[in-house]
């Protein structure tokens, strides 16, 4: 498939793609808004810089660095994107002090030819920075005819992905070739890119982004204060983050072998949907268990056995309420998510096999004794009940944890590196 095949593809798929919005917006409103973004025809204005950071991890990994080059070169302006309505909130929520000044924010147009050369010619940036793997053949086409320097950044590329750009050549190399550089976060994901035609010169193996995790002190004193409140300092915590559908039932079965052997255990639930949250509450009431809601502010009373984390941006406060982390999307074919922010809370951390999106993060936790890959409700249970019944294994994963967090910090500085190479490029520094 060519480029060319693949726009004209993209046209013709165009009511299926208005469909799956309107679709989304029915579960959760804010996907029903903002459609002028999504088409490329809001008005914007001209920036130096435009950073993709898609949806809220990639998001929070990228925050930092942006931090960084706005304190580093205040005379560059910034335009922000992303694809989820989460992101959107979490880059209102950083940069609130900046929008209308130096930043800009709006959700990334669909790849449609029109749309994406809108959008450029109103933004014109000299640098565009896309986080992780979101690459968007137009997008990336259209950006280097331009002359606009485009870096990958925090790159990471699975087996899955990497087979999949395989069997698109004709698709996938002219794009992949266009990046002026990769900021890779492993060497065996650059590898990867090499099998597809990348070149040396734009691979720089940088670590990934996630193990700069900043976790504020005021985290840490909100955890420890709630955990008081709810007068559950002696008793099991163990936290479900980021859980889809399909998972749900497999925690509350879990939940209900660690509740015959420790009546007063707490789990906390945590979607990583906004639109699943009722779906979780409802399931969790048909397994007879008693349910609070943190968004209607519900005590977690001695009765509380389930408490539904269903709010945006708190999980990695919530974790720190906890004594151990199910890691969620790995039970599932979806490919999980970061089981890092549990383990720099301190957390012992449990995922499924289907964890590829997270592979050697998930391979450093597990050989260094932080992290354990369950297959089923019951081997969840053991793994969490071990932890509780034994103190000194669970200080042991915990400090694992820590560990491989800790010597594994510094791709921020590397990666930006790599940012600031191809602003000097660009003449932009």
């Amino acid at each position: 498939m060519t480029r060319g095949i693949y726009s004209i593809l993209l046209y013709l798929l165009s009511p299926l793609v208005v469909l799956y919005f309107a679709f989304r917006g029915i579960k959760s409103p804010a996907y029903r808004l903002r459609w002028a973004e999504r088409f490329g025809i809001a008005r914007l204005n001209e920036t130096d810089v435009h950073i993709h950071s898609v949806s809220m991890g990639e998001t929070l990994a990228a925050i930092p660095l942006i931090n960084h080059l706005m304190d580093q070169y205040p005379n560059l302006s910034f335009t922000i994107t992303t694809t989820s309505p989460t992101g959107s909130d979490e880059v209102r929520k950083a940069f609130a002090q900046y929008l209308g000044n130096r930043v800009q924010h709006c959700y990334l147009p669909l790849d449609f030819s029109l749309s994406v050369q809108r959008f450029l010619g109103q933004v014109n940036p000299k640098l565009m920075v896309i986080m992780e793997t979101e690459l968007w053949p137009n997008l990336v086409h259209f950006a280097r005819k331009r002359g606009v320097k485009v870096v990958l950044a925090n790159a990471r590329l699975s087996a899955k992905s990497a087979a999949k750009y395989q069997k698109k050549p004709a698709l996938s190399q002219p794009m992949l070739a266009s990046l002026d550089a990769i900021a890779v976060q492993t060497s065996t994901e650059a590898e990867r890119f090499a099998s597809l035609g990348v070149h040396a010169e734009q691979l720089h193996i940088c670590g990934s982004l996630k193990f700069d995790l900043q976790i504020d002190e005021g985290k840490h004193q909100q955890a420890k204060a709630l955990r008081q409140q709810w007068g559950r300092v002696q008793t099991p915590i163990w936290v479900a983050g980021s859980v889809h559908p399909g998972e749900f039932e497999i925690m509350l079965a879990a939940h209900q072998q660690i509740l015959s052997q420790y009546p007063n255990a707490l789990m906390i639930m945590a979607p990583r949907h906004p639109e699943q949250f009722n779906v979780a509450a409802v399931t969790t009431t048909q397994f007879g268990l008693s349910l609070a809601r943190r968004s209607m502010n519900e005590p977690v009373s001695e009765n509380t056995q389930v408490l539904l984390g269903d709010t945006m941006g708190e999980l990695l406060m919530l974790y720190g309420t906890a004594d151990a982390a199910f890691v969620g999307g790995t039970l599932i074919e979806n490919g999980g998510h970061n089981p890092l922010e549990p383990a720099a809370m301190g957390l012992p951390v449990s995922v499924g096999p289907h964890h590829w999106d997270f592979a050697e993060i998930t391979e450093l936790l597990q050989k260094a004794g932080g992290l354990t890959v369950v297959s089923d409700a019951e081997q969840l249970a053991l793994q969490l009940l071990a932890y509780f019944d034994d103190q000194q294994q669970h200080q042991n994963a915990a400090n694992a944890g820590l560990g491989v967090v800790s010597q594994n910090r510094g791709a921020l500085q590397k990666q930006l590196d790599v940012i600031e190479e191809q602003l000097k490029q660009a003449q932009m520094i």
